[in-house]
């Protein structure tokens, strides 16, 4: 029939709307494929995504785990490696300056580290398959991370982060354990010297009155007395020393607390100065007292203890014939005490710890005897009354020793 259109199906291939109709077919099949490939790509990289979420969850729970008597550094390398299912790891400890591999590395791993950390490296080599980090703590670098296989630059940032607590987690734990070992080791070390000291007051009382009773006895010859005098001097002295050591187990220990008392400062110092009189003999002593009414709330019996230590360090040490100035002053709220006399300087480093137990300072350690104790000992009562030490030394001034301690004692000393 004239005029009529013939269906779409029976349209020839070649004409123009046959033609147009193809494209249109061709272009919706080519947008299903690009939708069907993005959508596959994301499901992929959700799934990817999904698995290194799940690989940092068990790292970050692997490492709070961890072993922290041992070194961080093999057990983090062997975690990553082991997890993440990478082909090659090395862990940097920038501390113990130590690489742990782990892994095939076709290369030396340490240099690789090591560099990373020295040259502040972090990159991701996408043709070498190799990525590096600097491990961090805040600002501070501590360490380095090397990795080879598949892993994101953000997953590998979240590694050596974690790897950084890590290290940080070990280091306190191990100062923690040395604190504790050493707190261990000086309560044994107090328990000791107060065993020993108790053990020794008995034969040194013997020793003592058996002096004493020759010397009353008389008919002794000048040779014989004198040595009966030595023996009552140097039994003396170790009743002395056994008295110190005794007051610095129970300081230590704990087991010593103040019985404060109005002291007045000027008699207590010429007291502590009479009872010192042979050791000073040889020495010039110039007594600076500006407030001769001061008073002190102190325990008297452990404030002689401190400032007769002192003066006899002062004695032991300082230049034959040379002066030591014994001054107390009030300072605000304190009352500070100082002992100066003129020798040899304390070299700067033995400053800080010429108060501890025990240690000596090389420049004095052969020139007079001693045990170490004293010094710690006066530091102890300082502490106990709430109060500090510390020392100065230099030529033109000479060497103080200082002791600042609260006029007015504190209620309770722990």
């Amino acid at each position: 029939m004239v005029g009529d259109r013939l269906p779409s199906r029976f349209i020839p291939a070649g004409s123009a709307s046959a033609n147009a109709l193809l494209l249109v077919l061709a272009l919706i099949a080519l947008l299903v494929i690009l939708f069907w490939v993005r959508a596959r790509n994301n499901a992929r990289k959700a799934a990817y995504w999904g698995r290194q979420t799940r690989d940092l969850y068990e790292f970050t729970r692997r490492t709070l785990e961890m072993n922290l008597h041992l070194e961080p550094g093999p057990q983090l390398a062997d975690l990553v490696y082991e997890i993440f299912a990478l082909e090659a790891v090395a862990v940097f400890d920038a501390e113990l300056h130590q690489v742990y591999p782990a892994g095939y590395w076709q290369v030396d791993p340490r240099e690789l580290a090591q560099n990373a950390y020295t040259f502040s490296t972090s990159d991701d080599d996408a043709a070498g398959g190799v990525s590096r980090r600097v491990v961090r703590l805040g600002s501070a670098p501590v360490g380095s991370l090397v990795v080879r296989g598949d892993t994101s630059p953000l997953i590998n940032n979240a590694i050596a982060a974690l790897i950084a607590l890590a290290f940080d987690r070990y280091r306190a734990f191990a100062n923690e354990s040395r604190i504790e070992t050493e707190r261990r080791t000086e309560q044994l070390r107090s328990a000791v010297l107060d065993s020993l000291a108790h053990a020794y007051k008995t034969p040194l009382t013997a020793i003592r009155a058996a002096s004493t009773g020759l010397s009353e006895m008389g008919h002794l010859s000048a040779a014989q007395a004198e040595l009966v005098a030595l023996i009552d001097e140097q039994a003396g002295l170790l009743g002395d020393l056994t008295t110190r050591l005794l007051t610095t187990a129970r300081l230590d220990a704990g087991e010593v607390s103040i019985h404060a008392v109005p002291v007045g400062v000027a008699p207590l110092i010429e007291e502590v100065v009479a009872s010192l009189g042979d050791r000073l003999a040889s020495m010039k002593v110039d007594l600076d007292i500006p407030d001769e009414r001061l008073v002190l709330e102190c325990d008297r019996q452990l404030m002689v203890m401190l400032l007769t230590q002192y003066i006899d360090n002062a004695c032991k040490y300082s230049i034959f014939g040379s002066t030591i100035t014994i001054r107390a002053v009030k300072s605000r709220a304190e009352i500070v005490f100082s002992v100066r006399s003129f020798g040899q300087v304390i070299p700067i480093n033995d400053r800080e710890r010429i108060f501890d137990r025990y240690y000596r300072s090389t420049t004095y350690s052969n020139r007079a005897a001693g045990t170490g104790i004293g010094l710690s000992v006066a530091k102890r009562v300082a502490l106990i009354h709430g109060g500090s030490v510390w020392v100065t030394s230099d030529e033109t001034e000479g060497t103080t020793f200082f002791a600042a301690i609260p006029a007015t004692a504190r209620k309770r000393v722990s």
